[in-house]
């Protein structure tokens, strides 16, 4: 899969070797970037308009999936999550009514805008600055579309950091993000990458998208961690005393004085033994109870949200932790739709 990750890449590396003029590709870049937003913008406002249409909405869901995997650091698996998370979803194991009541059928709860492109635009010798630009215009595109709020499909994490950017932008201001993760992925730039899934929410804070940010669950930090931590005035939850903080985060209350409250969830924050497909396995985490309880007992408007790092080429038992990445996207679905 790395390999394959880079190949866009060499391939246009080819090309400038073959003295291929740089007008000519820089002209083909735009018309493929110019297609992939074209896509989002037109599935975004038919699913906007179909909304408005049926009325009764203050706030929708939108599926956005990104299928990126080259920012990890370990396995890229997670870059093939989006369409197994929607097959899990629809797979009829289950009925579509979340645990609170609400009907996924209904769109006015919940429309799919498909994906973005990641690997076409890469093929096409796009790099990650623009990437993550287009990423966040994508979001930005579904958000213009009154009553739609994102919910994305990773992908590895480093996607939390264009669409938090574009969620916090597109608002007006800054958001609390409540990030449930085994790790805080809060390094300056790790291994060199400042776009690396384990530096994310670094950008996030340096860039001023977020007045608070929870992290829950971690279990796997180092001093980097919680210096980062400190320098940005993070709120972290380790592991370690979650028997302690558990009535305070099931009653959590976020949102007030902002523009409004964004979840972000590594699948990797519950224990292995609830969703063994994730590339960074780490013991002693988060039961999928544990989660529902934090989600379910929020108090907040939620304007946006990502379910991150689940990796199909780990998900060995039966697709055992695409039905959990599914059901946490279902019940993310519910928390937004109003």
């Amino acid at each position: 899969m790395k390999s394959a990750g880079r190949m866009g890449i060499h391939y246009m590396q080819k090309l400038h070797a073959s003295n291929v003029p740089k007008e000519l590709v820089e002209k083909g870049q735009k018309r493929v970037i110019k297609a992939s937003l074209t896509l989002i913008r037109e599935r975004a406002k038919l699913k906007g308009e179909l909304v408005r249409a049926l009325g009764g909405a203050e706030a929708s869901t939108s599926l956005l999936g990104v299928p990126l995997g080259h920012n990890s650091s370990f396995l890229q698996g997670p870059a093939f999550a989006p369409p197994r998370i929607r097959e899990a979803m629809w797979c009829g194991s289950t009925n579509s009514t979340t645990e609170e009541g609400k009907e996924l059928d209904d769109p006015r709860i919940l429309t799919d805008v498909g994906d973005v492109p990641v690997q076409e635009l890469r093929d096409a010798g796009v790099d990650d600055d623009r990437l993550m630009s287009i990423i966040s215009e994508s979001v930005k595109l579904v958000m213009e579309e009154n009553p739609l709020r994102p919910l994305v499909l990773g992908g590895d994490h480093s996607i939390s950091y264009p669409v938090v950017r574009a969620v916090s932008e597109k608002l007006g201001g800054p958001i609390d993000i409540l990030h449930l993760d085994a790790h805080p992925d809060i390094y300056h730039a790790f291994e060199g990458n400042k776009y690396s899934h384990a530096s994310s929410f670094a950008r996030i804070m340096e860039g001023g998208y977020a007045r608070r940010l929870l992290q829950v669950g971690i279990r796997s930090i180092n001093k980097e961690g919680r210096e980062q931590g400190k320098r940005f005035g993070v709120e972290q939850y380790e592991m370690r005393t979650f028997s302690q903080d558990r009535q305070f985060l099931e009653n959590l209350k976020l949102g007030e004085g902002v523009k409004g409250v964004y979840i972000s969830v590594d699948v990797d924050c519950m224990d292995p033994a609830f969703a063994p497909g994730v590339s960074h396995i780490e013991p002693g985490g988060l039961s999928f109870r544990d989660v529902l309880n934090i989600l379910h007992n929020l108090q907040a408007d939620v304007v946006g949200a990502d379910v991150v790092e689940f990796n199909p080429q780990r998900d060995t038992v039966d697709g055992m932790t695409a039905m959990v990445a599914a059901k946490l996207v279902r019940e993310l679905t519910a928390k937004i739709s109003k």
